[in-house]
C-alpha cells in the first residue's frame, strides 16, 4: 500500500527540500551568471548535467501518495493515487519504459555494496589523465611540473577500477593500470572504496528521478560535492588561485590522509546506496540483495 502524506505535509517538504537546494548551488549559480569557470566545482553540474532548476524539484520516492497533487498528474513516471488528485512515483512504470537503465542502476548498486572496498589507488587516475602529455584537461599549471607529475605516476602502482576514469588516462598510462577496464564490465570492477563510485550515487539517483526521495538525492549531492573536493586536492594540478589546498599523495603524509578520507566516504557511500535501494525497491528485495 502507499504511503500516504497529506497535502500540507508534502508541500512543507517541498519547500525546505527547494531552500536546501537552493543553498547547495548559490554560489554555482552566482559564478554561471557572471560567466565564471570553477575548475573544482563545475564539474558537479557539467559531468552530471543535472541543473539547479532539476536538483531543487522534490520528490516524496517510490510508493508515497501525494494528496491534492493534480499538477503531477502528466510528470513522467507518476501514477494516478488512490483518491482524486492525489499521485505517486510509480516504480513499475519505470521499470518497463527503461528496463535496461533500471537494471543497470540496481545492477552498480547492489554489486559495487556487495565488495570490499579498496583503498591503494591514491587518487592516480588524475596523474594517469596527465601522464606524458603536452596538454590537459584543465588549463592550470602542475604543481610537481610534467617530469615530476609522470616520476610520481611511474613510481606507483595504477590501482583504477572506475572505468569511467580510467577512459580518460593517457595512452601511456593505460597499461600502467592493473586492469584494462571496458564499460561493459564495469559492474565487474566497481567497489565501495573508489571516489567515483561514491560520487556517481548522486548519478544513480537523478536516473531514477522521482522515485528517490528529495532528502536522499540532496545527501547524495552532498557526499558527490566532498568528494569532488578531495579528488582535486590529490590530483596534480595546482588549484591555489582557488584557495584548494593540496593532499601531496606522492608523499607518506598525503597518502595518508586520502585513506583516511576515502574510508569515511566509504561508509557515507554504503549507507546512500542502502537507502537508495531501499527507497526505490522496498525493505524486502533490499533485505534479498
Amino acid at each position: 500500500m502507499p504511503l500516504p502524506l497529506d497535502e500540507v505535509d508534502w508541500r512543507a517538504r517541498e519547500h525546505a527540500h527547494q531552500e536546501r537546494a537552493d543553498a547547495l548551488t548559490v554560489e554555482h549559480r552566482s559564478r554561471a551568471a557572471a560567466g565564471e569557470k570553477h575548475p573544482v566545482w563545475d564539474f558537479l553540474f557539467t559531468y552530471y548535467s543535472y541543473k539547479p532548476a532539476q536538483l531543487r524539484r522534490w520528490h516524496p520516492g517510490a510508493g508515497v501518495e501525494l494528496a491534492g497533487a493534480p499538477e503531477r498528474a502528466g510528470w513522467r513516471w507518476y501514477a494516478e493515487g488512490s483518491a482524486p488528485d492525489s499521485v505517486v512515483p510509480d516504480a513499475p512504470a519505470f521499470a518497463r519504459e527503461k528496463p535496461e537503465l533500471a537494471g543497470l542502476v540496481e545492477r552498480m548498486l547492489r554489486r559495487t555494496a556487495s565488495r570490499p572496498g579498496q583503498f591503494g589507488c591514491f587518487g592516480l587516475h588524475e596523474w594517469a589523465m596527465v601522464y606524458q602529455a603536452d596538454e590537459h584537461r584543465h588549463p592550470v599549471p602542475l604543481r610537481l611540473g610534467r617530469e615530476g607529475t609522470d616520476a610520481v605516476v611511474e613510481a606507483h602502482d595504477l590501482r583504477c577500477t572506475h572505468f569511467d576514469a580510467f577512459r580518460f588516462f593517457t595512452p601511456e598510462a593505460v597499461p600502467l593500470n592493473r586492469s584494462a577496464l571496458t564499460r561493459e564490465e564495469q559492474p565487474l570492477f566497481e567497489q565501495p572504496g573508489c571516489l567515483h563510485a561514491g560520487m556517481d550515487l548522486y548519478k544513480w539517483a537523478t536516473k531514477l528521478g522521482p522515485l528517490v526521495p528529495g532528502d536522499l538525492l540532496l545527501d547524495a549531492f552532498e557526499l558527490a560535492r566532498d568528494i569532488r573536493l578531495l579528488d582535486m586536492q590529490a590530483a596534480p594540478y595546482d588549484l591555489s588561485a582557488w584557495n584548494v589546498e593540496p593532499v601531496p599523495i606522492e608523499t607518506s603524509e598525503g597518502k595518508a590522509e586520502y585513506v583516511r578520507r576515502q574510508r569515511v566516504f566509504a561508509d557515507r557511500g554504503a549507507a546512500l546506496r542502502t537507502a537508495l535501494l531501499d527507497a526505490w525497491l522496498g525493505d524486502a528485495e533490499t533485505a534479498a540483495a
